[in-house]
């Protein structure tokens, strides 16, 4: 049995709102330039999942994550992104996964890659859904943008979709 404070958890986010978030998607190389994909006023969402997380909990987290009053309108009142109304870019971030184990880091916690990339699959589909049901967001024509992890966890890939 776990005794570890942390062996319930199926999911770890961080959330940062902005005014404008850049992510590089594609490094250069010799026959391209760098790929960038951007959104304006919004929200970013950095998420991890453990194992034995399940797509029981993506419905939960989307629900609360897009509703947290995160977003700082010009009043200074805070509202969710849905409200703003904000785009979202969502990234796969293992590395919130993290245990510092001496003077290392461990991802022994983390959820496998394929499985990871299903939940992650299951996570944007009903953001875009929310973000398509709210009428402020299509009124704004807002953006979800999503990055997509591959290979070593290190490179980032993202699509880009107008909702």
């Amino acid at each position: 049995m776990m005794t570890d404070k942390t062996a319930s958890l199926q999911s770890r986010t961080t959330l940062q709102q902005c005014l404008h978030a850049r992510l590089q998607v594609k490094p250069p190389d010799e026959q391209s330039e760098a790929e960038w994909v951007e959104i304006d006023r919004g929200m970013v969402i950095y998420i991890c999942f453990f194992k034995g997380a399940t797509e029981d909990i993506i419905p939960k987290m989307v629900t609360s994550l897009l509703n947290i009053k995160l977003c700082e309108t010009d009043s200074g009142k805070y509202v969710s992104v849905l409200d703003l109304p904000g785009s979202v870019l969502i990234i796969p971030q293992a590395t919130l996964g993290g245990k510092v184990k001496g003077k290392v880091m461990q991802y022994h916690g983390n959820i496998g890659k394929e499985e990871g990339q299903q939940l992650y699959a299951q996570f944007v589909s009903q953001c875009e859904k929310e973000i398509a049901a709210s009428s402020k967001c299509c009124e704004a024509g807002v953006m979800a943008v999503l990055g997509l992890q591959f290979a070593s966890g290190s490179f980032l890939c993202a699509k880009e979709e107008e909702i």
